[in-house]
C-alpha cells in the first residue's frame, strides 16, 4: 500500500479518484450480444455460456432434481448459519415498511402516497471462485418482503453445468420463483428482452464482473431499470490511537480479498499506527487463500495520515466510501459528521463482514462514490410509489382559481378549462 503523509487539499480531489477502465471496448461486446439475444433467444443464450463459461447447457431453467441434489449437498452447519443470517435480514428490512398517512393539503383536498411492489424483479447472482449466496438474501429476501410476484435469479454455470448448490439451496429458502443456469452479458440480456425460457424483468439487480456491470448500463437504454451503478468493491478505514492494528488490517484484507480491482483506504492522525497496520497485513496476509488477489488490491490502495479526525471524515465524505469502518473512540459523535457512504461500521468490534453477511443490512451498495447520491438496496428498491389524490365539490372550489390562474399563466387553456367546466356544472 502506499503511504501518503499530510498530503495537501489541492490533492484529495486526486487521491479520491478510482481507477477508471476504458469501457469502449466493453460496450460494443455488449452491444454485440444484446443484439444477438434479442434476436436469437435461448439460442444465443447457448453459444455465449458455451463461449464465456466453457459449458454446455441444454436446460436453462433449474429442475427439481438438482433442488434436490443441492439440499443433501449444503452442510446442515451452513444452513443453521444462512436461515439465521436471513432471519437478521428479514428483521431489518421488514421495520423499512411504512404505513401510508393521508394528509389534506387544503380543506376537501385529500392527498396520499402507497407502495407497489414491482411486478418482476431479476437477480444476477455472480459464480466463479467465490459465489455470492450471500447476495441471494440480501437481494430475494426484500424483494420477498415488498411482495414480488415474480423473482428471477440468474447465475452463471459450472464447467459441467451446473450451478453451486448453495446459491440454489439459498435461493429456494428466499422464495426465489424461477432460477437460471445463465451469467455474464449474456443473463443481462436475457432479463433485458426476455427469451423463451427466461422472462424479461422490470428492473436487474445484483453484482458482477466489469462485463457484468456493462451489461446493466445496457439494460438501462433498453427501458430495464438497475439498481445502481457499480464498480469494484471498497472501504475506507478511518481510525484513531484506540484503534487495534490487528483489526484494521483484517478489514482492509477481507476487502482487498474481492477482486484485484478491490480499494482498500486507510485514514488516520496516528503515524505510529501505519507501520504497525503493514506490519499485521504482512503477517495475516500470509495465511489467506486468495493472498495473491488481496496482494494485487493492495497494490493500489493506499493509507493516508491526515492532522485530525476532522480532517479524515472531511476526506471520507469527498471519497464517499462503498464501507466506512470507524475505529475510532467517539465513534457516535464522528458518525454524526458522515454524508456520503454506502454503509457505516462503528467501532473496533464492527468488522465489514458483519455486514456483509448477517447483522441485518444490506451489501449490495453504491461503490466508485456513487454513495454521494445513491442509496444501498433496501425496501424502497423493489417497490414504486404511487400518489393519489380525491377533490370533493368543495374541495375543487377552494382550491379552482389558484389552478386556473396557473394553467391560465402557462398557457394551458384545456388544463384551465378541466377545472372550470366543473366548478360551473354547479
Amino acid at each position: 500500500m502506499e503511504t501518503i503523509i499530510n498530503p495537501s487539499r489541492s490533492l484529495w480531489a486526486k487521491l479520491t479518484t478510482r481507477p477508471r477502465l476504458s469501457t469502449a471496448s466493453l460496450e460494443e461486446t455488449c452491444a454485440e450480444v444484446f443484439k444477438e439475444v434479442e434476436k436469437e433467444g435461448d439460442k444465443a443464450l447457448s453459444r455465449y455460456t458455451e463461449m464465456f463459461d466453457g459449458a454446455v447447457v441444454e436446460e436453462f431453467a433449474i429442475n427439481e432434481k438438482e433442488i434436490a441434489v443441492a439440499q443433501r449437498k449444503v452442510p446442515a452447519t451452513l444452513q443453521k448459519a444462512i436461515l439465521s443470517a436471513k432471519e437478521n435480514i428479514e428483521r431489518f428490512h421488514s421495520s423499512q415498511i411504512r404505513t401510508p398517512e393521508k394528509v389534506e393539503t387544503t380543506q376537501g383536498v385529500t392527498c396520499w402516497q402507497e407502495i407497489r411492489p414491482i411486478d418482476r424483479v431479476g437477480l444476477y447472482i455472480p459464480g466463479g471462485s467465490a459465489p455470492l449466496f450471500s447476495t441471494v438474501l440480501m437481494l430475494a429476501v426484500p424483494a420477498k418482503i415488498a411482495g414480488c410476484k415474480e423473482i428471477i435469479l440468474c447465475t452463471p454455470p459450472t464447467k459441467d453445468g451446473s450451478i453451486n448448490p448453495v446459491v440454489l439451496w439459498t435461493a429456494i429458502q428466499c422464495g426465489v420463483t424461477k432460477i437460471f443456469k445463465v451469467g455474464g452479458i449474456q443473463a443481462i440480456a436475457a432479463m433485458t428482452f426476455g427469451t423463451k425460457t427466461i422472462p424479461a424483468v422490470y428492473k436487474i439487480f445484483g453484482p458482477g464482473n466489469q462485463y457484468v456491470m456493462a451489461a446493466k448500463q445496457t439494460a438501462t437504454r433498453h427501458g430495464v431499470a438497475i439498481d445502481m451503478p457499480a464498480g469494484p468493491s471498497e472501504v475506507l478505514v478511518i481510525a484513531d490511537k484506540t484503534a487495534d492494528a490487528q483489526f484494521v488490517a483484517s478489514d482492509l484484507l477481507s476487502q482487498a480479498e474481492h477482486g484485484p480491482d478491490s480499494q482498500v483506504v486507510l485514514i488516520t492522525p496516528y503515524e505510529d499506527l501505519i507501520p504497525a497496520v503493514e506490519k499485521a497485513i504482512e503477517a495475516q496476509l500470509k495465511l489467506l487463500p486468495r493472498k495473491e488477489v488481496a496482494m494485487k488490491a493492495l497494490s493500489n490502495s493506499k493509507m493516508i495520515l491526515l492532522k485530525n479526525i476532522a480532517q479524515c471524515v472531511e476526506f471520507s465524505n469527498m471519497y464517499a466510501p462503498e464501507h466506512l469502518i470507524l475505529c475510532v473512540e467517539d465513534y457516535m459523535t464522528v458518525a454524526k459528521t458522515v454524508t456520503n457512504a454506502g454503509s457505516v461500521f462503528l467501532g473496533n468490534y464492527s468488522p465489514e463482514s458483519a455486514g456483509d453477511y448477517a447483522s441485518g443490512t444490506n451489501h449490495t451498495l453504491p461503490t466508485s462514490a456513487y454513495a454521494r447520491s445513491y442509496s444501498g438496496v433496501n425496501m424502497d428498491a423493489f417497490t414504486k410509489k404511487i400518489t393519489f389524490q380525491h377533490l370533493s365539490e368543495q374541495g375543487l372550489a377552494s382550491l379552482g382559481h389558484t389552478i386556473e390562474l396557473m394553467a391560465e399563466n402557462e398557457h394551458l387553456d384545456a388544463h384551465k378549462n378541466a377545472v372550470t367546466i366543473r366548478i360551473k356544472k354547479k
